[in-house]
């Protein structure tokens, strides 16, 4: 190619590029006078929209996974936080019941310490006994309260059990349901004595001395007799259950069931009466100055 060649078609170039320019501000004139572009320019845009969808994919793909991503940590964070404050607040539930029981059951004891016409003092279980075969509990008052060897513990439904060996500061009690335990008790309904027996089950005793004609009954309140000296008369013991005749036996099939939940105590009331306190344990009776 020589060079007139290449003179000879820079001004066709530049003819081109100033009609196009002509040719498009005509156009640019005429549409914004008189509209006559929109139909093409609303093919045009239906012709390339669906390379814009396919161009944008991509990035809104991107933000959808960006976002629910986001989102889906959010709400574990807020499922974990909700989870904790409902654990705190079934937490502070518990202890809230717990202190509603305990509160209902000094009630109770203060309710019948003040039925009792016996000195007691209300003290808290502080262990139990592991061995499945003896039924002993530990109570926080010992010697130096005024406990003693056989006093006799009751609660507000009825009797426990009694002291068997007393410390400084704490003693160990045995519960009426003990195997080795016996309680003198008679029916509440007709005065008829008999001996209750603990028989290694919490919630039953047995009594082997009935006779099989004694006027006994299902529903029958046991009480202590006051015999023996070590529990004072009237306290309930348990609620007769079962009484089977057996035939050509001298003696019937009874079984009551303990008038306290002996599985469920926390607090006791040991007793001191007129009869059974050691006169060291009495207070000393003042002297009238001289």
């Amino acid at each position: 190619m020589t060079s007139v060649d290449t003179v000879s078609r820079v001004p066709a170039l530049g003819v081109r590029f100033a009609a196009l320019l002509i040719v498009s501000i005509v156009l640019m004139v005429l549409d914004h006078r008189q509209n006559h572009l929109q139909a093409v320019r609303q093919a045009v845009g239906a012709a390339v929209y669906p390379l814009q969808v396919i161009v944008d994919s991509p990035f809104r793909l991107w933000e959808w996974i960006r976002e629910g991503t986001t989102e889906r940590n959010q709400l574990q964070l807020e499922v974990s936080r909700l989870q904790a404050e409902r654990l705190l607040t079934n937490a502070r539930l518990q202890r809230m019941t717990a202190l509603e029981a305990e509160n209902a059951r000094l009630r109770d004891l203060l309710e019948a310490r003040d039925q009792v016409r016996d000195e007691v003092r209300v003290a808290e279980i502080m262990a139990v006994d592991a061995n499945p075969y003896r039924h002993n509990i530990v109570i926080d008052i010992g010697e130096l309260e005024g406990a003693y060897d056989g006093q006799a513990i009751v609660d507000a439904a009825g009797v426990i059990g009694q002291v068997i060996e007393t410390g400084l500061a704490n003693s160990q009690a045995m519960l009426i349901s003990d195997p080795s335990h016996s309680l003198p008790v008679e029916v509440n309904r007709n005065g008829l004595r008999t001996i209750a027996n603990g028989t290694g089950e919490i919630d039953r005793l047995d009594l082997p001395f009935v006779t099989n004609n004694a006027d006994i009954r299902p529903g029958d309140l046991l009480v202590t007799s006051g015999l023996g000296g070590a529990f004072p008369a009237g306290y309930p013991v348990a609620i007769v259950e079962t009484v089977t005749r057996v035939p050509q036996e001298p003696f019937a099939d009874v079984t009551a069931r303990p008038a306290a939940s002996l599985d469920q105590v926390r607090e006791v009331m040991l007793i001191w009466s007129a009869e059974d306190q050691p006169a060291d344990n009495q207070p000393a009776e003042e002297t009238p100055d001289e």
